[in-house]
């Protein structure tokens, strides 16, 4: 399976969430008909959603939490995290799909993988502004800000509201 499928189905649970991105959709989207998209998704829509958000994860270790673990100043190595994040999010014109399937049907299916990324994200955030010099209880509230920031959902340290 191709990247440009995932990046097709991505775009796809970006604009309309779980519940929108519809097989007829997803089907368009990727130019596959219904029947070759269950041949590279048996499971179907949630096998499709499942490897979206695997390979936004992956985007997000290379480009984001790389970056913070980097050697290097902190303030840099923060500089470098937020412009991968503008360039993931194409300076805010894409939505966080992290918050997109954190919501209705979806939340039940990728609560703990979503999750999992967002307390990495927020850890690794709060271990560099910890090096900056920053308390531990100061720099996790900025970390959880700024994810709250970027994600446009409401997110506390161990659940999702």
């Amino acid at each position: 399976m191709g990247l440009t499928i995932i990046a097709q189905l991505t775009r796809v649970f970006r604009q309309y969430g779980y519940e929108g991105a519809t097989l007829a959709r997803l089907s368009e989207a990727t130019g596959l008909g219904k029947a070759s998209l269950y041949h590279h998704f048996p499971k179907g829509k949630e096998e499709m959603a499942a490897v979206v958000l695997k390979s936004m994860s992956d985007r997000q270790e290379a480009s984001i939490i790389e970056a913070l673990r980097n050697s290097g100043e902190p303030v840099d190595r923060i500089r470098v995290m937020t412009t991968n994040v503008d360039k993931l999010y194409s300076g805010g014109k894409q939505s966080c799909l992290l918050a997109v399937l954190a919501l209705g049907e979806a939340k039940n299916l990728f609560h703990n993988k979503i999750q999992n990324a967002f307390n990495v994200w927020i850890d690794t955030l709060v271990q560099v502004l910890m090096e900056a010099g920053i308390e531990r209880s100061q720099a996790q509230q900025r970390a959880e800000d700024a994810m709250l920031a970027n994600s446009g959902f409401s997110y506390t340290s161990s659940k999702f509201r």
